[in-house]
């Protein structure tokens, strides 16, 4: 079962995924539509970070878990190796140090080991570890790189079209001239996400 606020999320999903194992509900993290012990595992996917009540929703992922199974979450690296978005960040404030405001990697705190790690003891998860995952990414060239920030949604991509064209030209600019761009135009950068997983008890 997948939960999502969204409903336009929803469903998309349902249209998408045909496999009538796979069910799809409208729901809060922090209040999930299931009953206790309902499944294995019960995992969080690059969202934790987005929910007011984080303690509350690792507390509701233990809830619907059944005894020994496993609760896990894994959020992006923004204040490190998820690299598309440092590049991007990195540039904007260095142009305009308000725009640090706006960054991920200082607006999500629990986006790092040992603050995962924390959250999930502190909500009564047990055995708890972490891991990195590490996830290459690859642009054929500069405009497969910036292609996605010119579409207005989330934060990197509103703030960089809520800029001037000449203030987005620049801002273009240097964060071209920072990139690892490769003899062929090709741009190899790192994705990282932390994850975290325990057991209930």
């Amino acid at each position: 079962m997948g939960v999502d606020p969204s409903d336009g999320f929803v469903s998309f999903a349902r249209h998408k995924v045909i496999d009538k194992r796979a069910t799809f509900q409208i729901g809060d993290a922090q209040k999930l539509p299931v009953a206790d012990g309902s499944f294995d595992a019960t995992v969080s996917g690059l969202v934790i970070n987005f929910i007011t009540d984080q303690p509350k929703a690792v507390s509701e992922m233990k809830r619907v878990t059944r005894p020994l199974g496993v609760v896990g979450a894994y959020v992006w690296d923004y204040a490190g190796e998820m690299q598309m978005m440092r590049h991007f960040w990195d540039a904007a404030v260095a142009m305009d140090p308000s725009a640090a405001s706006l960054d991920e990697g200082r607006r999500f705190p629990v986006c790092n080991p040992e603050s995962l790690a924390a959250l999930f003891r502190k909500s009564g998860v047990g055995e708890v570890e972490t891991r990195l995952i590490d996830v290459p990414t690859i642009f054929r060239n500069f405009d497969d790189y910036w292609t996605p920030f010119l579409g207005g949604q989330a934060p990197a991509p509103g703030y960089c079209m809520s800029l001037s064209e000449d203030r987005r030209v620049a801002l273009r600019d240097l964060i071209r001239a920072n990139l690892p761009i490769k003899s062929d135009g090709t741009i190899l950068l790192i994705a990282r996400a932390w994850a975290v997983r325990g057991t209930v008890h």
